[in-house]
């Protein structure tokens, strides 16, 4: 006897556990994921392109920083914006990225580290989408290592002169301003960078076989030359981006999961409907079993990610659980991609269906905000209280 299906997340019931706020939230930004975003992203994909106005209706929304207070940011828990980021994911890896790089990368190492006068100058217009902002910190030589830069910021009277590249930097060619991590004479320093100072160079990175819904490009700073109030006052040594960092891996602990759902929602659709010698694909135990078990590893990350999101809201937090977050969800969410493309077959790899897509995308986000490996050691140290980054 047939029974009513429910979605993998209705089964678990994760959706009595967000506030009715938070889940206002999210309904709408997957409204504005499914009727202006969803049309038109296997065609960005498939072109390497994405609106401009794009970042304009997002900051509309109150999604550029909104777990930001003031400044025109929306003020919102972070539970909220979690569940805002993995709408997002569900339409594309690469909407996420630049909502979460304006908003826990660029917009936040203003709002932690900034002195007042840079908030009231960058932060409204970010929010809004009028501007967009990127983030310097790796480098092609130093990506999980960036104690090593090689960019470097030297006072030439009250100036600062800034020289390096920067690698792999999402929003680069199309920011108006960077925050840059340099070497100095006091330790690892931030500055902010206004796209057109003369020396700065933004070159887009082509040929991406994955975040092509993305701008990621090198910046090349030569001779940059910097007033003094282009420094984060507050920022010194690593803990200074590291803390961005974490705002943004926090955020993609949520994404990935909108992925993983939004792949096991369509082939659950297409297994149902798909016939397999005269019988639904959904009708065999294999299948059955490969859906019981995504569901169960999407279940349990969303109640992980609720869990952190809660800490966050009550500043109990700590990096090492946003490591077992970001590490978890990812790699559960990747695995769940490449089960989907097998159960749709040889329709999932087309742009028709969104797992190869996702697959695709999730390979990029297992790499970037710190590696699959790196949040692995973090995990391992905070077990045994033994460093294993060296040797």
């Amino acid at each position: 006897m047939a029974i009513t299906p429910v979605t993998p997340l209705e089964l678990f019931d994760t959706e009595s556990l967000p506030t009715d706020e938070e889940r206002e939230i999210a309904s709408t930004v997957r409204r504005f994921v499914d009727e202006r975003l969803r049309p038109d992203i296997a065609g960005w994909f498939e072109s390497a392109t994405l609106a401009q106005e794009i970042a304009v209706e997002a900051g509309s929304l109150g999604l550029l920083g909104m777990h930001l207070q003031g400044y025109d940011c929306a003020g919102t828990s972070a539970v909220a914006y979690g569940l805002a980021c993995m709408e997002l994911e569900a339409g594309d890896s690469g909407l996420r990225s630049l909502v979460s790089v304006q908003g826990s990368l660029s917009m936040y190492s203003i709002y932690r580290w900034g002195s007042e006068e840079q908030k009231q100058h960058w932060l409204p217009r970010l929010a809004s989408g009028r501007a967009i902002g990127c983030f310097g910190l790796t480098e092609p030589d130093f990506g999980s290592n960036p104690a090593g830069m090689r960019t470097t910021a030297k006072r030439d009277g009250s100036d600062w002169i800034l020289n390096g590249t920067k690698m792999w930097i999402t929003n680069g060619s199309i920011a108006d301003v960077a925050t840059i991590w340099a070497q100095t004479d006091e330790g690892i320093r931030g500055f902010l960078v206004p796209t057109g100072t003369p020396g700065f160079t933004a070159n887009t990175i082509h040929r991406k076989l994955s975040l092509r819904v993305s701008v990621t490009s090198e910046l090349v700073l030569d001779n940059v030359r910097l007033p003094g109030s282009a420094l984060l006052p507050e920022a010194r040594g690593l803990s200074g981006p590291l803390s961005c960092l974490n705002e943004a891996r926090f955020g993609i602990a949520f994404g990935a999961l909108g992925a993983a759902r939004d792949c096991l929602e369509q082939t659950i659709a297409y297994v149902r409907e798909r016939e397999v010698f005269d019988r639904p694909l959904a009708a065999y135990q294999l299948t059955q079993q490969k859906l019981a078990d995504m569901t169960l590893e999407l279940g349990k990350g969303m109640l992980l990610a609720l869990h952190l999101g809660r800490k966050k809201d009550a500043g109990t937090l700590t990096h090492q659980q946003v490591s077992l977050g970001k590490l978890n969800n990812v790699r559960e969410a990747l695995a769940i991609a490449r089960e989907c493309r097998t159960l749709l077959g040889a329709s999932g790899i087309t742009l028709e269906y969104s797992p190869m897509r996702h697959a695709i995308n999730l390979e990029t986000v297992l790499t970037y905000e710190g590696t699959s490996e790196m949040h692995t050691l973090v995990i391992g140290e905070q077990l045994t209280g033994i460093a294993a980054f060296r040797g």
